[in-house]
C-alpha cells in the first residue's frame, strides 16, 4: 500500500501515528469518529439524493421499455441504497465501540486491527488473520 492510501471519504488524510505512540489512543479515537461520522453523513446525502431524483423523475412512460428502463434503474438504486442502509446501520455500531473503547481491536482474538486496515476499512470487526481464516471457512461452506 502506498503512503497515500484511499479513504471512504473524500478529504480525510490518513492518521500518521507518532513515534511510540500507544495504539487507539485519544487522538486516533476522535481521528476515526470523525472519519466515521463524515462518512455516514456522505451516505445520508446519497440517500437524500436518491428519494429526491426517484420522485422527481418518476414519469409514466407509455412505452413499456421506457419504463422497464426506469423501472430496473430505480430497482438498482433502491438496492445499492439498501446496502448504504446497512452500512449506516455498521457505522453507529462502529461509533458505539469507540464510544466504550472497544474500537480497534479484533472481535474474535483481541488483538490490534492496525491503523492501516482501519484507514482502509473503518467498520472492521476483525484482524486480517481472523478475517483470512472467515472468509476460508465461508468458501468451504459454500463449495
Amino acid at each position: 500500500m502506498t503512503d497515500r492510501q484511499v479513504l471512504p471519504v473524500k478529504g480525510f488524510e490518513p492518521y500518521k501515528p507518532k513515534k511510540g505512540e500507544e495504539y487507539m489512543n485519544e487522538p486516533q479515537r476522535e481521528h476515526f469518529k470523525a472519519l466515521l461520522l463524515a462518512w455516514k453523513q456522505q451516505l445520508q446525502e446519497e440517500v437524500e439524493r436518491t428519494v429526491h431524483h426517484m420522485r422527481d423523475d418518476a414519469n409514466n412512460y407509455a412505452d413499456p421499455a421506457d419504463r422497464a428502463t426506469q423501472e430496473e434503474e430505480f430497482a438498482l438504486e433502491l438496492r445499492t441504497r439498501d446496502r448504504e442502509r446497512k452500512l449506516i446501520r455498521k457505522i453507529d455500531q462502529t461509533l458505539e465501540q469507540i464510544r466504550k473503547d472497544d474500537y480497534g481491536f479484533c472481535e474474535q482474538c483481541g488483538v490490534e486491527i492496525g491503523l492501516r486496515r482501519l484507514e482502509a476499512r473503518p467498520t472492521a470487526t476483525l484482524c486480517i488473520d481472523c478475517k483470512t481464516l472467515e472468509e476460508i471457512r465461508e468458501k468451504q461452506r459454500v463449495a
